[in-house]
């Protein structure tokens, strides 16, 4: 009686992921813009064994493999400072970005950081909004596609799959005239994605004053970027 009693438990749990996910989904199709649906979808997909394949893929790098260790995550950013920095540096780059575009740099929802899963889902959505900069893909819908393919590059996080895939269907059935551009920018992060050095690796927060330039280099973007079919971009 236990046991089944634990099965109908395991299989209720399973069942409310499933929904949140299929939720998730359906609320990214109507609208992609809106960032509840992104976590719902991975809220429901986290218990699939392809996020741990994921966590495994990204240990496999010995740095960041230091920062899962330590659990480096940084307070949000002072806007007011880093717009005091120098115009090449990251972290005005950063702030003007966020200004610009209205944002909030403290958006995501959170989680608590119990395990080394935790810690990678929060590091990358804490984030995001400097992965756009550093790669230079812009914040239109396609250039959100295109982060993910980037993002599914470097974590195989399951959730940027079904974000990149879920997208370009969206393109397919309501602006198939968009898609050739969407899928050409898919395709450029993902390649942009591989060719860089580990995003997850770096202490961004540390080095808010150096020169995005100098960032660019070292992590490899810039000659990664140096594609023909480039789309998508914004400096």
């Amino acid at each position: 009686m236990l046991l089944l009693r634990r099965k109908d438990r395991d299989r209720h749990r399973d069942q409310i992921r499933w929904f949140t996910t299929l939720k998730g989904i359906v609320g990214m199709l109507r609208d992609p813009e809106h960032t509840d649906s992104v976590f719902d979808i991975e809220d429901g997909l986290r218990g699939l064994r392809a996020y741990r394949h994921a966590l495994e893929f990204v240990r496999s790098s010995p740095a960041v493999r230091q920062q899962i260790e330590v659990r480096y995550l940084a307070p949000p950013p002072d806007l007011g400072q880093l717009l005091a920095l120098p115009a090449p540096s990251l972290g005005h780059a950063f702030a003007r970005h966020i200004v610009d575009h209205g944002f909030d740099p403290d958006y995501f929802r959170k989680l608590d950081v119990r395990d080394d899963l935790d810690w990678m889902l929060m590091r990358i959505r804490q984030t995001h909004d400097i992965w756009h900069v550093v790669t230079g893909l812009d914040t239109s819908r396609g250039g959100e596609l295109a982060l993910k393919a980037f993002e599914l590059a470097q974590t195989r996080r399951p959730m940027a799959l079904v974000i990149a895939a879920g997208g370009a269907l969206r393109y397919l059935l309501r602006d198939p005239a968009e898609l050739g551009a969407v899928l050409r920018g898919i395709s450029l992060g993902y390649r942009l994605g591989l060719a860089c050095a580990p995003f997850l690796a770096q202490r961004w927060e540390e080095g808010w004053h150096r020169p995005l330039a100098d960032w660019r280099a070292e992590l490899r973007v810039d000659a990664a970027g140096a594609d023909p079919d480039r789309v998508l971009v914004g400096a």
